[in-house]
């Protein structure tokens, strides 16, 4: 596939737009919380809401009905404008680019907010042509609208040929923020048998072997996920880009959406939707590294302060591979501790 050259690729799109950002803007992002704009309710809680999560995202697709579509992308308009965000991020999802509101909400949000707009996260990307298309959009209504930096694009995996373009996708464009694993759309487009929204299936499973005594043989739910977001989560990491689990659709099942948060926490995932108040402290707690990790975390740094050679500590050998992931455990703590002083207490940072 034909893609710009190197000395071409950080180039603006259009005369007079911001340049792209070369490194994503260091952000702790641990939960993108949903928000239905068109519902003046909810509105008039964001300004709280901003407080206690890392992204407000105004949903402008999927769950908002069609009679409803104008007065949420209206919504999510007021709600910018009213609403000092402060270190929150505000990203919008848009409809998808096939349907007859994406061209709308684009031309209006960057219009009116698009100064205050973070991340435009779209659905139901296909290949690197679909970023291609809005990246151009995007530069052509920023120098329209001489807005100072430029507005990123965070994809959402949903289809089956998604999947199959992730890693083109990840590198389409100096935008991408980051992709997100959207598991019902996926399902439908897979032709998966289930009307679950994210997490595990009883029916998908292994057991153990039959033993000579007959004794009950053991049984073990598989994850129907962890291939998609393992090869998600490579396409991300290789592009430099943030991977994202996406929703988790039963709310009263607690202990599940922890599982499946904490599954994609350990994978290398920066985040996860929220779309439900139960669900952001769960995620506040999961995407935060536990004080116990990041205090040997420290120790590795502080016995190996260049990275280099190798050291004993608790009787496990430490070496530079471990020094990195150590880095990683910390350098995520002190953006935590930026944004919550009783962990950053914890952490004795």
């Amino acid at each position: 596939m034909t893609v710009r050259t190197p000395r071409q690729f950080f180039r603006p799109l259009a005369i007079g737009a911001p340049e792209p950002f070369r490194e994503l803007p260091l952000r702790l992002e641990r939960m993108i919380h949903f928000v239905p704009p068109h519902l003046e309710k909810v509105r008039a809680k964001v300004g709280e809401l901003a407080g206690q999560v890392d992204i407000v995202l105004g949903n402008l697709e999927d769950a908002i009905p069609v009679e409803a579509k104008q007065a949420a992308r209206d919504g999510f308009i007021a709600m910018g404008k009213a609403v000092d965000f402060g270190k929150t991020g505000l990203w919008t999802r848009v409809n998808a680019l096939n349907s007859p509101w994406f061209l709308d909400d684009i031309t209006a949000i960057m219009a009116e907010i698009g100064g205050k707009l973070d991340v435009v996260m779209v659905p139901k990307v296909e290949g690197p042509w679909d970023i291609h298309y809005v990246d151009q959009l995007l530069a052509q209504f920023e120098a329209r609208h001489s807005l100072p930096k430029p507005i990123m694009i965070h994809a959402i995996l949903e289809t089956a040929e998604g999947v199959k373009n992730v890693d083109t996708i990840a590198t389409a464009s100096p935008r991408m923020h980051g992709m997100s694993l959207g598991p019902a759309d996926l399902a439908a487009s897979r032709a998966m048998k289930t009307t679950r929204v994210g997490g595990g299936h009883p029916e998908y499973k292994v057991i153990a072997d039959p033993t000579p005594d007959g004794a009950a043989r053991a049984v073990a739910q598989q994850d129907l996920w962890h291939y998609t977001l393992a090869k998600m989560v490579d396409a991300c990491a290789a592009a430099g880009i943030k991977p994202f689990y996406g929703p988790f659709g039963d709310f009263a099942d607690t202990a599940a959406c922890e599982a499946q948060f904490r599954n994609a926490f350990l994978l290398g995932c920066s985040g996860a939707w929220t779309l439900h108040p139960s669900q952001i402290e769960i995620a506040k707690r999961v995407f935060s590294p536990d004080p116990a990790d990041v205090a040997f975390a420290k120790r590795i740094l502080e016995a190996m302060p260049d990275g280099s050679g190798a050291v004993m500590i608790d009787g496990k050998m430490q070496d530079d591979a471990t020094w990195k992931q150590a880095k990683v455990i910390v350098d995520l703590a002190k953006q935590v501790a930026g944004r919550d002083p009783a962990l950053a207490e914890r952490y004795g940072l």
